[in-house]
């Protein structure tokens, strides 16, 4: 299953895209999202699997903004830390 969090306004579309088929619920995003966007969790199908936290589900522009200017949007931290390539952006 895809999972889309984030949001689209006037100015574009900002999600963080979680493919739970392909994620094996390591936590290794979590650790490396300098702003704790991310959250390991049991979802509705009892799979153990990365989430965005409600908390930055409406403000992915924002909380993800830092990593996205400092490392350049295709090298988010959580990105490079997925090994099984379960997440992916789009903005």
């Amino acid at each position: 299953m895809i999972a889309n969090y984030g949001y689209r306004d006037g100015s574009g579309e900002y999600f963080i895209i979680i493919n739970t088929d392909r994620c094996d619920g390591c936590g290794q995003c979590g650790e490396a999202c300098p702003q704790d966007v991310l959250e390991i969790i049991i979802n509705d199908y009892d799979d153990v699997v990365a989430a965005v936290t409600e908390a930055h589900r409406n403000k992915i522009k924002y909380s993800c903004g830092p990593c996205k200017t400092t490392s350049g949007a295709k090298n988010l931290p959580c990105i490079s830390a997925c090994k099984p390539g379960a997440i992916s952006h789009s903005w």
